[in-house]
């Protein structure tokens, strides 16, 4: 029996993250469709998702999370303010909610929910073809039974990976997190190269792609460490050692690293910018994420 049995999934924000869950718990049928609902300011979009999925969609947030086991936070960090200011109240204490707000820590969860059993999570963008990567730490007060529906609603986006230092998560949204769009770049630059060499742009596409699936493929197959599968091809004097010693000219390994660390600084500091902002909201006497235009209309 699956851990979501006769639960019921919310989704606050509705996005790319939030559809491909929705995808992943229905195809893997962990949930029926009238176990989620899901919510969204936008007509188009709530009639796009129960077409597409047959759920259940509402315009307000707090319809969504009424009579909800999980709650899915899949909103912009910037938006965390005004929804936690909303949600705050209404939050039961034997909810879960699970984020996959970027940066979001789980004391700026907290704060601004006013909420204890969070789960902090981090996928990727394979997620949406159930490929994706996900770390994820779970609060102390989150109980068994929810850390394992946690994990079956991550399983739904691809493989997961449950830490216990919340700064792994922190860690993987600079290395998992973003490393599609390493790889993107790194495709983009080898198509390119290949129509410079003079292949058509279509071709060079389908020889990249291909190549790097394939790579990728017979690395986690194989499971021996990338260096000896680059030996493996390395010929002495060949073509490869010729590529490889102008990519290690150009600083390759030490540009990758400082991207990595580029990336996972930012994320520090986006959740220290977040709960930076419940401090300060703290310190007026007023519910976390209270926007000054809120302030300003009372």
């Amino acid at each position: 029996m699956s851990p979501l049995t006769n639960r019921r999934i919310a989704t606050v924000g509705s996005g790319v993250m939030a559809e491909a869950m929705i995808a992943g718990l229905l195809r893997g049928e962990l949930v029926a469709a009238d176990q989620v609902t899901a919510s969204h300011p936008r007509q188009e979009r709530r009639q796009e998702l129960e077409r597409e999925y047959g759920i259940r969609t509402v315009a307000g947030n707090l319809e969504a999370i009424d009579g909800a086991d999980v709650i899915l936070l899949a909103i912009k960090p910037q938006m965390l303010g005004r929804v936690g200011a909303e949600l705050r109240q209404h939050l039961k204490p034997n909810q879960l909610v699970l984020s996959v707000i970027a940066g979001a820590t789980t004391a700026a969860l907290e704060g601004f929910l006013g909420h204890r059993r969070i789960v902090r999570s981090m996928p990727n963008t394979p997620a949406r073809l159930g490929r994706g990567m996900t770390v994820w730490f779970a609060t102390p007060d989150t109980t068994e039974e929810q850390r394992a529906q946690a994990r079956a609603l991550l399983q739904a986006l691809g493989v997961e990976l449950e830490v216990d230092d919340e700064k792994f998560v922190a860690m993987a949204t600079a290395v998992s997190g973003t490393g599609p769009t390493y790889v993107f770049l790194v495709m983009e630059a080898l198509i390119d190269a290949a129509v410079h060499l003079g292949f058509p742009r279509h071709v060079a596409h389908d020889l990249v792609v291909e190549t790097l699936e394939g790579s990728t493929h017979f690395a986690k197959q194989s499971g021996d460490h990338p260096a000896v599968l680059r030996n493996m091809v390395t010929s002495p004097g060949g073509t490869s050692a010729a590529a490889l010693h102008e990519l290690e000219s150009g600083r390759l390994r030490t540009v990758f690293s400082e991207a990595v660390w580029a990336a996972y600084r930012r994320t520090v500091e986006l959740g220290e910018q977040l709960e930076a902002s419940v401090d300060r909201d703290s310190q007026r006497g007023e519910p976390a994420g209270k926007r000054p235009a809120d302030r300003a209309r009372r």
